[in-house]
């Protein structure tokens, strides 16, 4: 997994994180940070830059995060009023640690990196736009290339910047056929013009679909998963998609 990972960041050393509320962005760059602050040659800083949604935030595991030697950045919010996070500038430029943002989902939230642009523009970054075949925004190459193109123009990031990230999940209850189903649905839109990075999958399901995804697979931690959002399927109700 190690080796795997380190292949995929390359000489990268800031991480972008994109995509629609629910397509599960929040989750895979907490991940994602966890799997850096692991390799352990830099410091690795995250920014939560999501303005967007009051849950299903990656401040909310500011405690694991920061358990694990990751420097957390945000700033509260009152309301639904707009804030900025601090030294995002400074530390894109520093080579000698690890940048990732989660950014907030849809185009208002991808206003926030817009004055960023120059900086992530530029090379050693990585902009991941997060796919979910199961989501409504992502369920045919036409709602993905609307949305997708919506953020683009807002955060003012290159295309040519982008790596997309196949994540189809459907909830706690994600199964392995839905996994599998879902990759293979995202394959079929997107890579006659552009090519997925990797896929993501609850960690219980990894060891079933490594070997089936036909690209890299990275096990995701559901670090967002609420007391009350368990309580709540536990009771036999219906399956509640995952956010982040």
């Amino acid at each position: 997994m190690n080796d795997t990972f380190k292949k995929l960041i390359g000489d990268n050393h800031n991480f972008i994180f994109l995509g629609e509320a629910g397509s599960g962005k929040s989750e895979i760059s907490i991940n994602f940070a966890m799997l850096l602050a692991k390799i352990g040659d830099k410091p690795v800083h995250y920014f939560d830059m999501d303005m967007t949604k009051p849950l299903f935030r990656s401040r909310d595991v500011i405690q694991e995060l920061e358990s694990a030697g990751i420097i957390f950045h945000h700033e509260e919010q009152f309301m639904d009023a707009p804030t900025l996070v601090g030294g995002v500038n400074l530390l894109l430029r520093d080579e000698t640690c690890y940048a990732v943002m989660d950014v907030g989902g849809d185009y208002i939230g991808a206003r926030s990196i817009g004055g960023y642009a120059p900086r992530i523009n530029k090379g050693n970054t990585i902009v991941y736009y997060v796919l979910n075949a199961y989501r409504p925004w992502s369920d045919d190459i036409e709602h993905i290339d609307e949305t997708l193109g919506k953020i683009l123009g807002v955060s003012h990031i290159e295309l040519g910047r982008v790596h997309m990230v196949n994540n189809p999940n459907n909830g706690l209850t994600t199964t392995e056929k839905e996994f599998l189903d879902g990759n293979q649905k995202m394959a079929d839109m997107v890579n006659p013009y552009i090519t997925v990075d990797f896929a993501c999958v609850r960690e219980d399901l990894y060891d079933q679909v490594k070997d089936q995804a036909g690209v890299p697979v990275l096990p995701i931690h559901l670090y967002l998963t609420y007391p009350w959002l368990l309580d709540y399927q536990s009771q036999g109700e219906a399956p509640v998609p995952g956010r982040g």
